[in-house]
């Protein structure tokens, strides 16, 4: 009985006083996250990590370089620094990538198979791109246009919005399987439609499996005097790839416009 009239003395208090409840606390707490403030702090927290985490700041510069050098060697190497954790920082270097669009993944791709087998190098490279393209998706999807643009740039988003008016679904599908077009634009670009995340998630997992499968098993052979002509034999694969899945898209695209006209006529 004394439990019961402290909870109602409790209950009456802060309706008296104006507290909010649990359920109306949340969702003010999420209506201030979802808002400028919110945005505002997630900034913040990253601006004051970088400037004020030496770590942080020293390996996110190692890695910008690295990256920007185009040397698969390069990225070995940086990745075997780590030593036993060389895995784990394989995994964020990926999500990294993603999140600076630019910068290509296939290099990680390449160090992952000649470090860890091209088995086990798939696997590690498909399920960080796929941590990395949901981090993008949702970047765009919280933070908007505006933040997508200063990430990428805002000719290359026009030419993604073009490309999923034109292709929908099948964009992200074409995208993946080129070696030198940034597939991360894409997962930005997917975030500022109305696309579901399952919808993105799937589309996603299928676009990049092939691709990661191919360019692992190239990357374990990457050495010396081959590369070359296995880059080149890369390049031909996924442009061959591209046409055909290219033909499909004209093809479908086709037989939808002459159904419209039958049924208009």
């Amino acid at each position: 009985m004394t439990g019961g009239i402290i909870g109602w003395r409790r209950r009456s208090n802060n309706s008296l006083i104006g507290w909010p409840s649990d359920k109306e606390g949340m969702r003010e707490i999420k209506r201030i996250l979802k808002g400028y403030i919110g945005k505002l702090l997630v900034l913040l927290a990253v601006v004051l990590l970088y400037g004020f985490v030496p770590a942080i700041k020293v390996n996110v510069n190692q890695a910008f370089f690295i990256l920007s050098n185009l040397d698969v060697e390069l990225v070995k190497g940086y990745i075997l620094g780590f030593g036993i954790w060389a895995p784990i920082a394989s995994f964020i270097l990926m999500v990294f990538q993603s999140i600076v669009a630019p910068l290509p993944a296939f290099l990680i791709t390449f160090a992952n198979a000649a470090l860890f087998g091209w088995i086990k190098g798939a696997i590690l490279s498909w399920s960080s791109s796929m941590v990395g393209a949901l981090v993008c998706f949702y970047i765009a999807r919280y933070f908007g246009r505006a933040a997508v643009e200063r990430l990428t740039s805002r000719i290359a988003l026009e030419g993604i919005d073009d490309f999923f008016k034109n292709y929908g679904k099948y964009a992200i599908l074409i995208a993946r399987l080129l070696p030198f077009v940034s597939f991360d634009v894409v997962s930005y670009a997917a975030g500022l439609t109305s696309m579901s995340f399952w919808s993105f998630f799937v589309a996603t997992g299928i676009g990049q499996l092939p691709a990661t499968i191919v360019y692992s098993y190239v990357g374990s052979m990457l050495t010396g005097s081959t590369k070359t002509m296995v880059t080149g034999l890369l390049i031909l694969f996924a442009l061959s790839i591209s046409i055909m899945m290219f033909k499909k898209v004209w093809t479908d695209r086709k037989k939808g416009e002459v159904e419209c006209i039958e049924e208009g006529t």
